[in-house]
């Protein structure tokens, strides 16, 4: 009996495998992945913040440098308002921010949002004020109670960085 149960539970857990690979589609030149409940406008809920949506735009074919918590990462980013007035630019700047993720350094939705992020991969992200700066903004630049749209692209891990040195951020 046990034996059956246990059969059971290994079966259907191989399942519901296949089907989350067979749930990562490719739409146009973006490729999703599906790590969470599909939402509105193509994004995706992050697991580990259900308030958080991400959009993966590229993502290496080998993920060899992973982002973690404690890591000191490397992000190109283009900050929008949902309306699509740019607030900040590293990629017209020509320089990235550099922060320890996790750490509270940076807003709450980049240090959930980047979390996991492979060295090259572009993520797009869409960050409820809650996670942003709140209901009292970053005047004169934010307003209060604003949701942010960020172009990322993760270019440094703990000193290793990107081979080629230049970024393109045509992908976001």
């Amino acid at each position: 009996m046990r034996t059956g149960f246990v059969l059971n539970v290994t079966s259907t857990f191989i399942l519901l495998a296949f089907i989350a690979l067979a749930s990562a589609k490719k739409s146009g030149d973006v490729t999703e992945l599906q790590i969470g409940v599909k939402v509105n406008s193509g994004f995706l809920q992050l697991k580990q913040c259900p308030l958080l949506k991400a959009c993966i735009h590229y993502k290496p074919t080998t993920c060899e440098v992973k982002a973690h918590k404690g890591d000191s990462v490397k992000v190109h980013y283009r900050g929008k308002l949902t309306d699509g007035t740019v607030f900040d630019s590293s990629f017209e700047r020509g320089d990235p921010i550099e922060f320890e993720l996790g750490s509270g350094q940076v807003i709450q939705g980049w240090d959930q949002g980047l979390l996991g992020m492979c060295l090259g991969e572009k993520r797009k992200l869409k960050i409820p004020s809650k996670l942003g700066y709140g209901e009292q903004g970053s005047p004169p630049t934010i307003p209060g109670g604003a949701t942010l749209v960020f172009d990322t692209e993760l270019v440094g891990v703990n000193g290793k960085t990107l081979s080629g040195g230049e970024t393109d951020d045509s992908e976001l």
